[in-house]
């Protein structure tokens, strides 16, 4: 850990990259903590308005004079050494921390929650938390997207629970101190940094030995590397929780599963189950569809109930959540044709994505524009990409978004579509959007997926379609 010793009685804190979605959930935390926050990012963005508005020093560009000589300095992983703002940190011996360490510090004293997996994080973290809200109790929240009803993905509740989304992608989430950890799944990712399966499901059992003594783990009873996780807890003696759909449990859980989901039903738009838990039952009906959510959902129902708040209180208040921003978010319809955007950047992600989208659309044909994130994971799943896009009836691959990375010779899209005879290589997205968008027929379904910048594509898409039906109107 780089924090220094004078991090705890700060009051002045600098996060670079302040408009990045993880960034500016601690910037405004902090600041509700009553500590003075400033910041800098690359360009202006709906973000950065939205943090003026709450009263923090925001600067446009990166620039050394920007850095009060007073202040603690953020960093997240994609912060690079040679920032002119962290470098001036580091030469004046500057405290600088990471990102988690910041949101260590602003829910110290609190019941915090840590959310974790390589998938399923995000929404799980969003629903336990709109469930708390809706229950009565008053939660802070950090999570890595736009909770619609929240306008914004922090918040600082009133109550003594902190439920946060815990990022693996860079082992910080071992920085934290959590009273409850979810493991939503321990799917092998981000092997750029972890390099092997075994070394991805080693950070996890790490993370496991974060729990405060008396904490509980809650794992996915049908993915085997979080069940090899639960079955590693309960050798520790921790307080180990598994979940599962009846005749789906891993069978490396080695028995059967805490909590059993029966009778799972969804459609285009919702989803339903019953929870068993030993002698407690109950019924979740939710507002958004998939079995994953519905897995998702029992993980935040656990970790509601061993919060204190009631069983069924929890089960029906988990119909408050509606959704996050691009978790195959409904974007816009012209005439029959509907646009969806999803952030999914995984082939277990993709494909669940387009499963969802595939029983949306009912007959009608789905269709997507998908912009594969980081070199590395290109590289280290194309052919599984290609398998989980052939869920699509047309699919437009665009150029790689590399984000943290620096490009890969011979690492491009074409390792994905060379595996799928029916892909389009288009590098250009916004080119991509206005191909798939008029090849779609009517009462068909579009879908912007990665987690880079493909959603810009979505208004090229509503545009098309928009031109498309004034000329049919004529």
């Amino acid at each position: 850990s780089e924090e220094g010793p004078e991090v705890s009685t700060s009051h002045r804190f600098h996060l670079i990259g302040i408009g990045g979605a993880g960034m500016s959930v601690v910037a405004e935390l902090l600041k509700d903590r009553g500590l003075e926050v400033s910041g800098s990012d690359q360009k202006e963005s709906p973000i950065l308005d939205h943090l003026r508005d709450a009263g923090i020093e925001v600067f446009v560009g990166h620039d050394a004079a920007h850095v009060p000589a007073d202040a603690v300095v953020v960093v997240s992983t994609a912060v690079r050494e040679s920032n002119p703002e962290l470098a001036e940190a580091r030469r004046r011996g500057q405290s600088v921390i990471h990102r988690s360490q910041a949101l260590a510090l602003a829910a110290s004293g609190m019941r915090f929650v840590a959310v974790a997996g390589a998938h399923g994080k995000t929404t799980t973290s969003a629903m336990l938390s709109m469930a708390l809200r809706d229950a009565g109790e008053d939660p802070s929240i950090a999570v890595g997207a736009v909770i619609p009803q929240l306008g914004s993905g922090a918040y600082l509740g009133s109550g003594d629970v902190f439920v946060a989304e815990a990022d693996e992608s860079d082992g910080s989430f071992l920085n934290y101190t959590p009273w409850i950890e979810i493991v939503t799944n321990v799917e092998p990712d981000h092997l750029d940094r972890y390099g092997s399966r075994e070394a991805f499901e080693q950070v996890f059992v790490d993370f496991v030995g974060c729990l405060r003594p008396g904490g509980t783990l809650v794992c996915c009873g049908e993915d085997g590397g979080s069940a090899r996780l639960a079955r590693y807890a309960r050798t520790q003696g921790i307080d180990t929780v598994t979940y599962a759909r009846s005749g789906h449990e891993s069978s490396d859980l080695g028995g059967s599963t805490d909590v059993i989901i029966e009778e799972a039903l969804t459609d285009g738009h919702t989803a339903s189950a019953l929870l068993a838990w030993g002698d407690v039952k109950a019924e979740i009906h939710l507002a958004v569809p998939g079995i994953h959510n519905l897995l998702n959902a029992c993980a935040a129902w656990i970790a509601g109930v061993r919060l204190g708040t009631d069983a069924q209180t929890m089960a029906h208040s988990l119909a408050a959540f509606a959704g996050t921003s691009r978790r195959f978010e409904f974007k816009g319809q012209v005439g029959t044709r509907r646009l969806f955007d999803d952030y999914a950047h995984h082939p277990t992600e993709v494909a669940a994505a387009l499963q969802q989208a595939r029983t949306a659309a009912g007959d009608g044909e789905v269709s997507v524009v998908f912009q594969p994130h980081l070199y590395s994971r290109t590289q280290a799943f194309a052919e599984r990409f290609a398998q989980a896009l052939s869920h699509a009836d047309h699919v437009y691959v665009c150029d790689i978004y590399g984000a943290r990375e620096d490009p890969v010779p011979g690492v491009t899209s074409q390792l994905i579509t060379s595996h799928l005879s029916r892909a389009h290589y288009v590098p250009d997205m916004h080119e991509a959007a206005r191909m798939a968008a008029r090849e779609l027929s009517e009462d068909g379904i579009l879908v912007t997926m990665g987690a880079g910048s493909i959603t810009q594509a979505g208004s090229d898409v509503l545009d098309e379609w928009e031109h498309v039906e004034q000329g049919s109107g004529q």
